[in-house]
């Protein structure tokens, strides 16, 4: 085989073994030093930095930081007092006497390599093929690329078949906006790119196969955040003749395997905790709960059902009771009505348990003594307790805003180990919501799920519909959503009806799984784990544009391509648009 001309040996790999040789290393000029007629080059690649050394100042001359250069020179051993302990390389240097520059780079550059992670994210995307020259990005995408292999090496041993289906799809209402894609050849005609591949892994199963996987990318045109982006890759998989419970325990052994195998925090063990969607809304205030977090909420609404505190009045009441905290200060309990406030709560009350048992705070002159004492039973209240209050007309909004306060206090008071990857698996989800704005009810989660009791759940009121619908969660993160699939046609039309579809339109907008189940699709259930806030959790990223290669900023705008971006009259021509 022909010798590379620009290396024989990686940075990062020249040892006190190659000692006398004579090697040719590339990569990028990281740092340059004189130290008086001696020139020092610290040379990098993706294994490491070695250090290069010249006695003649001629060799280094017009070179620049970041430069990409190729040299050739022979091993030594430094100077004992000049030893490295800090780089693997750090015991020896290269002597040499020629560089090439391959690719010069200008003498300032956007920002110092060595500190990318601390600049301004804008500029960092902007020039990401810079940033990730920074060995912390740099390692990150590696690491990335070691969980897709270990993923694919564990759905192989478990018998999964890795199949890729179509990016341009058809548009259908699957919850979240499309990205639609003009046809050329057909006027007046979209393809849209897939928010998931939900309908081909079902049609998979009408096709034979009994499991399925691949690591897909999915297309949602949503605001970005933290944890969210326009585009995202996913574990999707999908099993024949399976239950939900089938599902569950794969993905018990996928998430295990794979947080044990990454990390050297505790993950909780197999099987994972069940907490009913109905429940978690009510103990976390979520459907998503960290449950390192050990308060929990309480409803208190029977207990103010007749109270004359207007706040409380013919609203849903829920409280959280933490012990050992009354003697904290006022301004203590000053931020927590500060952060209550920045949620768009109007406050919060609370009460502090003191001594005799008896009550002090801000809403304990308007607490009957059956009040009173119906709350020290409930709440199991001791001295030094503190009992805070979240009160609204709507349940929902009480549970949301109970979350986040349960979730402040958490933080607030260091209750959260760090050192933990809690998961429990939140079922038994709702298969309708009402929606106020459009005044009626629409699919909670996915429209393709088999409802509880089958057609006898048809028969209650729509708020009262359970889903076999299951979310893994870990540390406050949605992981996975997953289902059983409603591979019963008639029933899946009717679920349609009962949110304003007609057969008509389910035939329209789902054709290929709307014929497919005339021929004999199998019972089937899937799930699809989140590879990118795996990787985010793993490696301890509050950013979720961490761990993506190119990501768009949090606007969804890339400065680095320029995108989304104008185009030509003539393309908007080929595709029959008009900008209104």
């Amino acid at each position: 085989m022909k010798a590379n001309i620009y290396r024989s040996i990686y940075c990062g790999d020249v040892s006190e073994n190659h000692i006398g040789e004579t090697l040719r290393v590339a990569g990028w000029v990281e740092n340059i030093r004189d130290h008086g007629g001696v020139l020092f080059v610290d040379l990098r690649d993706e294994t490491g930095i070695v250090q290069i050394v010249s006695n003649d100042d001629s060799i280094f001359r017009g070179l620049t930081r970041e430069s990409a250069v190729s040299l050739e020179g022979i091993v030594r051993m430094r100077d004992e007092e000049n030893f490295n302990p800090k780089i693997k390389t750090g015991t020896i240097e290269i002597l040499t006497n020629k560089v090439d520059t391959l690719g010069k780079a200008e003498h300032e550059l956007p920002f110092e390599i060595i500190t990318s992670t601390n600049v301004n994210e804008e500029v960092r995307l902007k020039y990401r093929y810079l940033d990730m020259r920074n060995k912390k990005v740099h390692d990150t995408l590696k690491f990335r690329s070691e969980v897709l292999k270990f993923i694919r090496n564990k759905m192989d041993s478990l018998n999964f078949t890795e199949v890729q289906t179509p990016i341009l799809t058809a548009s259908s209402p699957e919850g979240a906006r499309d990205f639609i894609v003009p046809s050329r050849r057909f006027h007046g005609k979209f393809y849209a790119l897939p928010q998931a591949p939900q309908i081909f892994k079902e049609l998979l199963m009408v096709g034979g196969f009994d499991r399925y996987y691949q690591i897909a990318p999915c297309f949602r045109d949503e605001d970005c955040r933290a944890d969210r982006t326009l585009e995202f890759y996913q574990l999707d998989f999908e099993m024949a003749f399976a239950t939900e419970e089938d599902v569950c325990e794969i993905g018990e052994d996928i998430f295990y395997d794979l947080f044990t195998h990454f990390s050297d925090k505790k993950v909780s063990p197999k099987p994972f905790k069940r907490i009913p969607y109905k429940e978690a809304m009510l103990k976390y205030g979520t459907d998503k709960p960290d449950l390192r977090n050990p308060l929990e909420i309480i409803d208190l609404s029977e207990e103010f059902k007749n109270t004359t505190f207007k706040p409380f009045q013919n609203s849903v009441v829920r409280g959280i009771a933490v012990d050992n905290i009354a003697d904290k200060p006022n301004s203590w309990f000053n931020e927590l009505v500060d952060f209550a406030s920045s949620i768009g709560m109007p406050g919060i009350g609370y009460i502090s348990v003191l001594d005799d048992m008896s009550f002090k705070g801000p809403i304990d002159k308007f607490l009957t003594d059956e009040e009173k004492e119906a709350l020290i039973k409930k709440a199991n209240l001791q001295k030094g307790s503190v009992l805070f209050f979240i009160a609204n007309k709507k349940e929902n909004i009480a549970a949301n805003f109970a979350g986040q306060i349960r979730t402040e206090l958490g933080r607030k008071l260091d209750l959260i180990d760090q050192n933990r990857f809690e998961f429990c698996i939140v079922n038994d989800m709702p298969m309708f919501e009402y929606d106020e704005e459009e005044g009626k009810y629409d699919f909670a989660h996915n429209p393709f799920s088999m409802p509880k009791d089958g057609e006898e759940a048809y028969k209650k009121d729509l708020k009262d519909i359970l889903a076999y619908q299951y979310d893994f969660v870990c540390n406050g993160f949605e992981m996975s959503s997953g289902a059983v699939r409603n591979h019963n046609l008639e029933l899946l039309v009717k679920g349609f009806n009962l949110v304003g579809y007609t057969e008509d339109d389910v035939k329209e907008k789902f054709k290929s799984l709307y014929t497919a189940f005339k021929y004999g699709a199998p019972p089937h259930a899937g799930m699809a784990p989140g590879i990118d806030r795996i990787i985010m959790l793993l490696k301890d990223e509050p950013n979720l544009r961490e761990v993506q290669a190119f990501p768009p900023n949090v606007s969804g705008i890339d400065n680095m391509m320029g995108s989304p971006n104008e185009v030509t009259e003539k393309q908007l021509r080929e595709v029959h648009i008009k900008i209104r």
